[in-house]
């Protein structure tokens, strides 16, 4: 199961690429006297185009075979096992889930409205003691 970005945050990173890489191309064809800068404007407007593609591709959380995962660039994302959680925190925007040795932190923020949904079920499904559920304010 994926939990989905907001949609919002999707489109933003693709029109900066759109902008980034329109910027690059006009100085590309406008100048006689080529810069680096030049290629760069194209260069940050295609990686933003990329990131776009990535997160489209793997949206920001996968739930699948007991663990949660949250995915990042270049394989950098963090995963820890559903069963080993023992504590759950809210604090302003964000669930931090904790085990004894790692600690997972998500932006609510981000995460699509039904998508919210669907990850306040299955943390919900984990029966933690009412004062370690996402619902409560603890600091």
């Amino acid at each position: 199961m994926k939990i989905r970005f907001k949609k919002k945050r999707l489109y933003a990173n693709l029109i900066i690429g759109i902008v980034w890489t329109l910027l690059g191309i006009y100085s590309l064809l406008e100048d006689d006297n080529l810069r680096w800068s030049d290629y760069g404007y194209l260069i940050i407007g295609l990686l933003y185009i990329g990131h776009y593609l990535y997160d489209l591709t793997t949206q920001y959380l996968t739930i699948e075979n007991g663990s949660i995962r949250k995915n990042g660039l270049y394989g950098f994302g963090k995963k820890i096992n559903l069963n080993d959680i023992n504590w759950i925190k809210k604090f302003a925007s964000d669930y931090i889930l904790k085990t004894k040795t790692e600690e997972l932190k998500i932006n609510t923020e981000l995460i699509d409205k039904n998508s919210l949904n669907e990850l306040n079920a299955i943390l919900e499904k984990l029966n933690l003691p009412a004062n370690k559920t996402p619902f409560t304010s603890a600091i």
